[in-house]
């Protein structure tokens, strides 16, 4: 029965969110829940990592910093999810409460915008695309930010919306929002630097670790959404994905990004700069590499045909579970 109600929980905050997204008003009011955890990361990251240390005793500062994370985090959804599950209609909250952490308007929108900044010039481009990847956008050329922008569709459609809806699913809201606070913590802390290459490997390899069945679930719906409509690219998305997924520096998103690249006929991955440092990655897909605003925008149509395929099949697991 808990499990039913979980799918329901994940339709309707999937329906609400795609079309609504996060209210303005309550952004300007109270903030968003991504920016509190992601201060709570901040103080424990000041309060615990002093700068460069030892292996282990920073990996064991790093966790311990990630537990707190999760204890706060769980002290706050379970009993809201609990009391919630008490009352008549309270699942309805749960899925708006839920809302807050998917990312489907916020992601079309910020990708939309690149496309559409790259039809007024390479510089509107440019200040697009900074707004979604962390790779010095004044290198990319117009196909490097093209790539960039759908390189960034695919990992997000997994990280931000796929995966928060596979947690929802299996553990209710406190699923949802523990995912989203490690992913957070990932984000802000699990990066090879000099202060996080020991602080931050804990919540690096946590978020690797749960969302590695959400990465291959969102490389194959986005296969699977291009085989509804073009069987041929379906065959492709799912050839390249086999083929290259593992090529990927990450376990997980080269999943999404080689099944775009399939379905699309494009190349993604390929070098590009990071704070002025040249990083040679390998490339993902045989297609194009000459790419353009249209490429964007036939992403995003394919992007929404992957919701619409993953929330049918929500929406009848809402119907059918026990």
């Amino acid at each position: 029965m808990v499990f039913s109600i979980n799918w329901a929980v994940a339709f309707l905050a999937l329906i609400v969110e795609r079309f609504l997204g996060y209210p303005a008003f309550l952004l300007r009011g109270i903030g968003h829940p991504v920016e509190w955890m992601g201060q709570i990361i901040s103080r424990l990251d000041s309060r615990l990592n002093r700068g460069p240390s030892r292996k282990w005793s920073g990996r064991l500062k790093g966790g311990l910093a990630l537990l707190l994370l999760l204890v706060i985090v769980a002290a706050i959804t379970v009993p809201a999810a609990l009391a919630l599950r008490q009352v008549k209609g309270g699942w309805i909250v749960e899925a708006l409460l839920a809302t807050s952490l998917l990312a489907q308007a916020d992601l079309r929108r910020y990708v939309a915008a690149v496309a559409d900044g790259l039809d007024k010039g390479l510089a509107s481009g440019h200040a697009a695309i900074s707004h979604i990847v962390g790779r010095d956008p004044e290198a990319l050329d117009e196909s490097g930010v093209v790539r960039a922008a759908l390189e960034s569709l695919a990992e997000n459609t997994s990280d931000a919306i796929v995966a928060p809806a596979f947690w929802l699913i299996l553990l209710g809201l406190p699923g949802i929002a523990l995912y989203k606070a490690i992913n957070t913590a990932d984000s802000m802390i699990g990066h090879k630097t000099e202060r996080y290459l020991h602080f931050g490997w804990a919540s690096a390899r946590i978020d690797d670790l749960v969302n590695l069945p959400c990465s291959r679930l969102a490389g194959f719906l986005i296969a699977g959404a291009a085989s509804l409509t073009s069987p041929s690219r379906g065959a492709d998305a799912f050839e390249i994905m086999m083929r290259d997924a593992k090529r990927h520096f990450s376990p997980n998103a080269g999943w999404p990004e080689a099944a775009l690249a399939g379905a699309l006929r494009v190349r993604l991955g390929g070098p590009r700069f990071y704070g002025g440092v040249k990083v040679d990655l390998p490339w993902i897909g045989g297609g194009s590499e000459v790419l353009s605003a249209a490429h964007i925008r036939d992403g995003l149509k394919l992007q929404a045909r992957t919701l619409n395929l993953f929330t049918v099949l929500v929406a009848l697991g809402a119907m059918f579970s026990p």
